[in-house]
């Protein structure tokens, strides 16, 4: 058997990262994120930063230099097509982060790669499993709202531009609710981990 490469992915605020501290920390398997790799995409100095500040003017850096990313939200969260231009900015960079990374896990039997864009960024040819993390539209808004201080509207709004978590679970081999408490959720990690696809 190959090398097993776990896509996880779920909605905004559905407990992708609680799954993954929990495959980490109890499973102690690597994990690679996708989020991690977005983030250094536009340091300071790197390509897609220079690109960015180019299309939108230096009024989207920080004194310091870095992005700011709540006015960069404001600008690609209400115009698709801009949303789609700093994705195809971002998206390879992520890409290539992801095979360095694995070209130093290949002994590694399992691997996890949290992805929240894997099906919209095409990246399921790269994993050889994909679990999404689901919850209720109420819990994950309520989840949103505190996490992020968005107010119920905001937080709909943020939901309802995300590929549907119905889709996502449809497409999935193993769907894991996170409408319960944690031992529950983790329960059905360990389940999942334990039969392989």
């Amino acid at each position: 058997m190959g090398q097993r490469i776990i896509g996880l992915t779920g909605g905004i605020a559905t407990g992708k990262s609680t799954v993954s501290d929990y495959l980490a920390r109890v499973h102690h398997l690597p994990v690679l994120d996708a989020d991690i790799y977005a983030r250094q995409a536009v340091e300071p100095g790197a390509a897609a930063l220079g690109a960015i500040a180019t299309r939108y003017g230096s009024s989207l850096l920080h004194a310091d230099g870095t992005l700011n990313r709540g006015k960069l939200g404001e600008i690609i969260f209400n115009q698709p097509a801009e949303k789609a231009w700093l994705e195809q900015q971002i998206h390879p960079v992520v890409r290539r982060h992801f095979e360095a990374a694995m070209a130093k896990l290949t002994e590694a039997p399992v691997v996890v790669q949290v992805i929240p864009l894997l099906f919209e960024a095409n990246l399921v040819g790269q994993v050889s499993e994909i679990w999404v993390v689901t919850c209720p539209f109420e819990r994950q808004r309520q989840r949103l709202m505190e996490r992020s201080g968005l107010t119920a509207e905001q937080a709909t709004a943020r939901i309802h531009s995300q590929m549907p978590l119905v889709g996502k679970v449809a497409l999935a081999d193993v769907a894991l609710d996170n409408s319960a408490d944690l031992p529950t959720l983790f329960r059905q990690v360990d389940e999942a981990l334990q039969h392989a696809r």
